[in-house]
C-alpha cells in the first residue's frame, strides 16, 4: 500500500478543486493533485509560523542555489543563479513577457489545443494570436510538424509561447521537434517564452529538454518559466520562476514588474526552497505512483469505456481523452458530469482542436480514480 492511497478530505479546506461543486461529485478538472506536499516542506512552514511575525521579507540567500541544483539534478541544465528571478505566477510571466517585450497587434504563436491562459495571452494584451496546431498520427499521438509549425509564422511574429511538457495532450516533445522549434524562432528573431512547469512530471522514462539549453543562441532568446506547484502540489503558495540567462533580457523583464507584479510571499520562498533542495526522494514516490495511476487508467479505459481513446501522456498527471467516437452528444464533459457526476475539464476550453474531447486529472487515490471511472462506465454501457 502506498502512503498517496490515503488522502486528506479537501472539502474541509479552501479546496477550489473539489468544492466548486456538490458534494455528490468526484472532481477530476482542475491540474492539482490531491496529496500532501513533502513533509519537509510542511514542517519548514509549521516552524516559520511559530515564529509568529510576517513583515516584509527578504529572499531567502539559498533560494537561488537550491533552483539551480534542482534544474541540473533533474534535467542536466546548469543555469548561473543570476539568471534566475522570482515570480508569483507562470501566467503571470507569460502575460509580463508579451507586455515587455513585444507591442499591440504583434503576432504571437501558440500551439492549440492548448492550456487556455496560454491560448487567450494574446488577445489579453492586445496582440495577434497566430495558431500552430499539433498534428496527430493515427495512433492518436500529437507531434510537431516543421512545415505547418513554420506556417504560423509571419513578419508580424515577434514571440512564440510553448507549453512542454503539453498541457493538456501530455506530449514531452523530443530534442528533434524541439530544434526545428527553435530554428524556427531565431529565424523570425522571435522570443520564446517556454512554459515548463510540468516539467518535473515525467512518466515512463521520457527525458525533458529545456528548449533554453538546446543552444547558445536558443538559450539568449529563451525566458524559461518553471515553478515547484505542480510537481509538490503547492500552487496555493504562488510561487514561481522565470530562468533568463541573457542579462538584457532579465533587466526587461524585471523592469515590468513595479507597480504590476508582486514578489512571491514569505512561505512561498520557504515552500520553494525547501521543495527543490530537498523534494527528490518524495517526487520520486509520487511518479511511481502516477505511472500507476495512468496505466491503470488506459487499461479501464481501454476495456470498460467504449469509443474513447487515451493516448498515454508521457509527462503531466492530465490525460487527454477522445471522446469522438463514443456516441456521446455534445459536450463529453458536461455528459459525464450530469450522468456520473464527476467533473472533468471540458476539451473546448483549450482552444481549436478540442471538441469533442475531456481532460482527466488522474493525481488522486487509485480509490477516487476507480469509483470516477466506475461511474462513468456505468452510465456509458
Amino acid at each position: 500500500m502506498s502512503i498517496f492511497d490515503t488522502i486528506p478530505n479537501r472539502r474541509a479546506s479552501e479546496s477550489v478543486k473539489w468544492n466548486a461543486y456538490p458534494e455528490d461529485v468526484l472532481p477530476l478538472w482542475v491540474a492539482d493533485m490531491d496529496f500532501p506536499s513533502p513533509p519537509q516542506v510542511q514542517e519548514a512552514l509549521q516552524k516559520r509560523t511559530v515564529h509568529g511575525v510576517f513583515g516584509y521579507s527578504m529572499e531567502p540567500p539559498g533560494a537561488r542555489e537550491a533552483v539551480t541544483g534542482w534544474l541540473e539534478r533533474r534535467h542536466g541544465w546548469r543555469v548561473d543563479p543570476e539568471s534566475i528571478v522570482f515570480l508569483p505566477g507562470v501566467v503571470t510571466g507569460i502575460n509580463l513577457a508579451l507586455q515587455v517585450f513585444t507591442r499591440p497587434g504583434d503576432g504571437v504563436v501558440v500551439q492549440t489545443p492548448v492550456y487556455r491562459p496560454i491560448l487567450e495571452a494574446a488577445e489579453r494584451n492586445e496582440r495577434l494570436r497566430q495558431e500552430a496546431p499539433l498534428q496527430r498520427d493515427g495512433a492518436g499521438r500529437y507531434f510537431v510538424e516543421r512545415a505547418a509549425f513554420e506556417s504560423a509564422f509571419t513578419p508580424q511574429t515577434r514571440a512564440f509561447v510553448l507549453c512542454n511538457p503539453h498541457n493538456p495532450v501530455g506530449r514531452v516533445f523530443t530534442r528533434s521537434e524541439l530544434e526545428g522549434m527553435a530554428e524556427t524562432c531565431l529565424r523570425h528573431e522571435a522570443l520564446i517564452v517556454s512554459d515548463e512547469i510540468h516539467s518535473d512530471l515525467l512518466l515512463e522514462g521520457a527525458r525533458h529538454i529545456p528548449i533554453a539549453s538546446l543552444s547558445p543562441e536558443v538559450t539568449q532568446r529563451t525566458i524559461t518559466l518553471i515553478a515547484p506547484s505542480k510537481t509538490f502540489n503547492l500552487a496555493g503558495l504562488k510561487a514561481s520562476v522565470a530562468v533568463i540567462p541573457n542579462p538584457k533580457l532579465r533587466e526587461r523583464f524585471a523592469g515590468g514588474f513595479p507597480g504590476v507584479v508582486g514578489k512571491v510571499n514569505l512561505l512561498g520562498m520557504l515552500a520553494l526552497e525547501t521543495a527543490y533542495r530537498n523534494g527528490d526522494a518524495w517526487l520520486d514516490e509520487v511518479l511511481a505512483y502516477l505511472q500507476g495511476n495512468r496505466d491503470f487508467l488506459i487499461d479501464y479505459t481501454q476495456k470498460h469505456l467504449s469509443g474513447i481513446r487515451v493516448y498515454p501522456p508521457e509527462g503531466t498527471f492530465l490525460a487527454w481523452m477522445d471522446c469522438r467516437e463514443s456516441g456521446i452528444q455534445g459536450s463529453p464533459s458536461k455528459f459525464f458530469l450530469k450522468k456520473a457526476r464527476v467533473a472533468l475539464n471540458d476539451g473546448q476550453w483549450f482552444g481549436p482542436g478540442g471538441k469533442g474531447f475531456m481532460r482527466l486529472n488522474f493525481a488522486t487515490s487509485r480509490a477516487v480514480l476507480t469509483e470516477a471511472l466506475e461511474r462513468m462506465r456505468t452510465v456509458h454501457e
